[in-house]
């Protein structure tokens, strides 16, 4: 399990838009993580401020983010975690089956299918209560500071 000082090292993103708040679990190709839902969550604001709802695309995001770890934290090669981002390829079979509102505690499961050559498949499942809130199948690229010119 790890904190969120561990998943800043492996993420790029910062608040507002770090999703992931802890990783429960993780082995080679799956990863369990939590993502606490606040009221104070600045989304709320402007997304139905009378019935919050977390907005899907962020539940997809947060489930690209639990992947992105699960991939670095495999990295090898030319890739490592420290030269590397990961940039969401694509997403696929999205699907909203309840919202997900303040005070929810959302679990995060990711499963790795693919991983090649920089380019990978991922498949995400985001439960409230053990119950399937939304699901995905997220394409993702990453690459090298290098290649970027950022090295």
């Amino acid at each position: 399990m790890f904190e969120t000082q561990k998943i800043l090292k492996y993420l790029p993103h910062r608040y507002p838009f770090l999703l992931v708040d802890k990783i429960v679990e993780i082995n080679e190709d799956r990863l369990k993580a939590i993502k606490n839902v606040s009221f104070n969550e600045p989304f709320f604001v402007g997304h139905f401020p009378e019935n919050p709802v977390m907005p899907g695309v962020l539940i997809i995001e947060a489930l690209a983010q639990a992947g992105g770890i699960l991939l670095l934290e495999r990295l090898e090669d030319k890739f490592t975690k420290e030269n590397s981002v990961m940039f969401l390829g694509g997403v696929e079979k999205a699907r909203f089956k309840k919202p997900v509102v303040p005070g929810d505690v959302l679990e995060l499961e990711v499963k790795l299918v693919f991983f090649r050559r920089g380019v990978s498949k991922i498949e995400g499942v985001a439960k409230v209560n053990s119950e399937i809130v939304a699901s995905a199948t997220i394409l993702s690229a990453i690459k090298t500071k290098e290649e970027l010119g950022l090295s």
